[in-house]
Order: C-alpha cells, then structure tokens, then sequence
C-alpha cells in the first residue's frame, strides 16, 4: 500500500441515553427474578429506558450532534448517514432520514441497516468502504435502538436483558496504510434464524408468539456468539496483519459478561484489555459498541497508537469485526 492509500478513521463519538433507570430491584417486583441472579448471569444491574414519546430517531440524533461536534466536522459535510437500528420509529422513512432533518445534514444520502445487534459493525464496513473507494469523505454511523419496545415484561429470560440507548461515530477519510480502520470480516448464517428473532415484526405473522416480542434460545445463542465471535475477530487481525496479541482494546457486543469472557479467553486477553459497562446499560443491541467506545475513551482507555477490535453478534445469525489503529 502505498502512502496515498485512503482509509477511515473515527474523527467523533457520541452517546445518547433515556434519563430513565430500570434496576434489578425494579425487575423484582414485576417477574420472578432476583437482583444476585441477573448480576451472576449476565452482570447488568440496570439499564435505561425511553421515556413515553421517545424514539430510536430522537436518541440518534442526539448521539449525532455529539459526534459531530467531537469531530468538528459540520452536519452538512455528511456525505451518508447510517443508522443501524431494529427498533425504527417507521419502517419508512427511514431512522436516518429523521437523524438528516434534526441535525441538518441535506447533503448527505440515508440509509438504515438491519443486522440487529452487529449493525454498528456493518455500518463501520460499509462507511470505510465507501471512503476507501472515493465515493464520501465523512460518514455518520449510527446504532440506536428502544429495545423496551419489543421486549415481553413477563418473560424473566428476555426482559432483564434490553435497555435503549444510542451511540454515534463519524468516519473520515484519512491517507495510510497503518493507522485508522485497518479491516474488517463480516458474516452470518440465515440457517439459525430462529434463534434470535422479534416475532410479528414484518407482515409474516407468527402465531405462536402473542405480541410483537424478542424471542430467544438463549443457550444455543451464547454458543454460536461466543465461537464467531472470536473466529471473526481472529479472521479480521489477519487481515491487518496482527494477532491478538497486538490487541490494545477489545470493544465487544455489550450482551453478557460471560459471552464476553468467554471470547477474552478465547483470545488469550486479560481483562485490562476488555471494556465491559454492561452493568449500567444492558444490552442495547446495535448502540452497544458505539457507547461502549465513547466511554472507552471518556476513561482513558484509548490512546494514539492502539489497536482496537470492535466486535459483535447479532440475530440473523450476523457477526462482524473492525480493527483499527487510532489516530
């Protein structure tokens, strides 16, 4: 590669998070749970949730302007806006056609991605290979999910699980061949869809499923993400060259601790270099990623130079991983 060689790198993050807390304790008094139960097996102790009126498009929109104004790049250099989301306000228009009217940015093309909780990932691939090819120089990636809007409150396997939320990274172009984004694998098995799904969501209805809810399997679901997310993750430093070893961070799909564990392990990293803040949000699906990297680096944990591996699993089945070097 040569020194004129187009990446992306991240310019901007942001988050945006519903006021609302909803704890263990609060899930007590509504299923038969237990706040030591949920802590042990996922370790979320609370999570957050929209407020009457309040949708994926308002938390996007919000997370956006914090990037943007991180990045110091203005809404109207957008070229494309990407929001990963299953939990749209409409089918259409589109959740990133509402963040490009609230933040200003008519430039820019619109377009949502439907990959469930790996959707900030495809998002990230699909923005660097754009600024790669020369087609934009600045792409918003979104992730905003309201989860409590398709979760089933009775169901103590599911409900403990989902919080809202929305987290924001603009991608710009940046000329090298060792810094930025550096590569990325990307992958899914529609043979496992129905492991992971939200039933009566499209116009195919499922009568076994009362309600528009998340339906899991959920020990078969910790399998599979557990193995492909750490083939996925090892695939991709290969492609750049590197091996876990070199990893800085490692920014996993904030699903469970022990699914996040498990791939460490799988990895051979210590827990120094995993982010995990599950505890205060849950898991909010395609938003996780992005948060967790604006914290990430609110804290301190990312420096110019590391090497980060962002990585996620999702219903579909999809999975997906980022490396980059940051600028």
């Amino acid at each position: 590669m040569s020194e004129r060689t187009l990446t992306a790198k991240i310019t901007g993050v942001g988050k945006a998070l519903p006021e609302k807390r909803l704890t263990n304790a609060d899930l007590e008094k509504m299923v038969e749970t237990s706040d030591a139960w949920i802590r042990q097996r996922v370790g979320i102790r609370e999570r957050r949730i929209a407020a009457p009126g309040e949708y994926a498009s308002d938390l996007a929109a919000r997370a956006a302007a914090a990037a943007l104004a991180q990045s110091g790049i203005a809404a109207d250099q957008i070229d494309l806006i990407l929001v990963a989301t299953s939990t749209p306000d409409t089918i259409y228009p589109s959740v990133a056609c509402l963040v490009q009217k609230a933040i200003g940015a008519l430039h820019a093309g619109v377009l949502d991605i439907s990959a469930a909780c790996t959707g900030f990932v495809y998002g990230a691939n699909l923005a660097w290979g754009m600024i790669r090819s020369g087609l934009a120089k600045h792409v918003l990636v979104i992730g905003a999910e309201v989860n409590s809007a398709i979760v089933n409150w009775k169901d103590r396997d599911t409900c403990i699980l989902f919080g809202d939320g929305a987290g924001a990274a603009v991608f710009s172009v940046h000329a090298s061949d060792t810094e930025g984004v550096l590569s990325a694998k990307l992958g899914g098995d529609g043979n496992l869809t129905d492991l992971l799904e939200i039933a009566n969501s499209g116009v195919r209805p499922n009568p076994d499923v009362p309600g528009r809810y998340i339906t899991m399997q959920g020990n078969e679901v910790f399998k599979q993400a557990v193995r492909n997310m750490s083939e996925c993750a090892v695939c991709a430093l290969d492609r750049a060259g590197l091996s876990s070893n070199d990893i800085s961070l490692m920014i996993a799909h904030q699903a469970n601790t022990r699914i996040i564990d498990a791939v460490a392990r799988r990895l051979d990293l210590p827990s120094e270099k995993v982010f995990v803040n599950i505890a205060d949000y849950g898991n909010t699906s395609a938003a996780t990623i992005p948060i967790a990297l604006c914290e990430a680096l609110e804290q301190g944990r990312v420096k110019k130079g590391d090497v980060l591996v962002l990585v996620a699993f999702g219903a579909g089945l999809t999975w997906g991983a980022l490396t980059l070097r940051w600028v």
